[in-house]
Parts: C-alpha cells; structure tokens; sequence
C-alpha cells in the first residue's frame, strides 16, 4: 500500500509502478467509483464510435497544407 498527499486543488499523484501496472499514461481518462467506504479509479473506456472510427490512425507523410493557403488559386480558366 502507498500513500500519498491529496493538494488543495483535490489532486493526488498516482506512483508510477501503479501507473506502470495498469498502462496509465498522461492525458489518458480515469473513471472514479464510490464502492463502499472506498474509492476505485480505473482507465476509463473508450467510447465506441471512437473504436469504429479509423479517423487519425494514419499519418501522413506530405507536408501540411499552410493555414493561409487559398484553395481558389488552383483553378483554372476555361477557354
């Protein structure tokens, strides 16, 4: 067992082998659940139409388009 110090702002850190064990990185979701007189934090799931989707598995290897880029200048005129 391992302790650690709750902030004001209601922050703990989690030890990293806890973090290490259950695959928790940084940025990731945590579900909190009241069981009895304690509390379970696990990884929260991903939603499904996040699975079902490909959307951002594939990188590209051009470079970005400039956000400043104007789409019209490639059309042409028609003679």
């Amino acid at each position: 067992m391992q302790t650690t110090t709750l902030t004001s702002k209601g922050q703990v850190t989690i030890p990293r082998d806890v973090r290490q064990h259950f695959g928790l990185t940084q940025g990731m979701a945590v579900t909190f659940e009241i069981k009895g007189d304690f509390i379970a934090l696990r990884p929260a799931r991903a939603s499904r139409q996040a699975q079902d989707s490909g959307f951002g598995l594939i990188k590209s290897r051009r470079k970005a388009v400039p956000a400043d880029f104007d789409v019209a200048s490639l059309a042409t005129h028609a003679p």
